[in-house]
């Protein structure tokens, strides 16, 4: 039996990672889908002081207070830079990270280092002009790789407006050079993602997939990405 930790990215909540989740049970696996902070069900803790150290915080305690071992974390998009952290803090908890279709920062990096200049002008830009200064608002569906009426419908109305101060932390590790625990990188190349391709984010990740699919693979295609996850887990065992 695997242990799953499936940590969603920005705009999203635990819910978007549901069918997944039915996906990994049914074949035996332990799967947890937290909620950061301030988004998803837990939006009406929204606010301007919830940070970068706050998502970390609500991984790492859900890892801890669970008492999880054998952890494979999943990171998607902008969950790259926490499960990252998360990894650094407490890799004796963990069996391998995956990122999907994630940022890979590097030590002292935030996600904007790594989504590049013309994405962080314009989410300044909307933050500062629909986000009263704090917020960034959810992108176009196209922009997520939602482009199939079924899954705009379910997906598009549980999004909510992402913490600005999230996208402009740097991530500080103490092991900034060495990979503390084996890695696994899925590319989405089926669609654009928020801030460009992220192939050049694999780099030195030698257990590389792609998934043909828009960046949402986990909303469009949740059985390929149940199944790949368990044939990531099972190389491991």
């Amino acid at each position: 039996m695997s242990t799953f930790v499936l940590v969603h990215g920005a705009w999203h909540g635990g819910w978007c990672w549901s069918k997944v989740k039915h996906a990994l049970e049914a074949a035996s696996g332990t799967v947890h889908t937290p909620t950061l902070t301030g988004l998803g069900e837990r939006v009406h803790l929204a606010s301007r002081e919830i940070c970068l150290e706050t998502h970390i915080e609500d991984v790492v305690r859900l890892i801890d207070y669970e008492l999880l071992t054998d952890v494979i974390l999943v990171g998607h998009s902008y969950a790259g830079v926490v499960v990252t952290a998360v990894a650094d803090r407490i890799s004796q908890r963990l069996s391998r990270l995956v990122y999907l279709d994630a940022v890979v920062p590097k030590n002292k990096q935030c996600l904007f280092d790594c989504a590049g200049p013309e994405f962080r002008r314009q989410t300044e830009d909307q933050v500062s002009t629909h986000g009263e200064g704090w917020k960034i608002p959810v992108p176009r569906p196209t922009i997520l790789g939602l482009v199939e009426d079924e899954d705009i419908n379910w997906a598009y109305p549980r999004l909510v407006p992402h913490p600005y101060r999230t996208f402009n932390e740097p991530v500080v590790l103490q092991h900034s050079t060495i990979p503390v625990v084996p890695r696994s990188y899925v590319n989405c190349i089926g669609a654009s993602a928020p801030g460009g391709p992220r192939t050049g984010q694999a780099e030195g990740i030698d257990d590389y997939h792609e998934l043909s699919t828009g960046h949402d693979a986990m909303v469009t295609v949740p059985e390929k990405v149940s199944q790949l996850l368990l044939r990531i887990s099972a190389a491991d065992r």
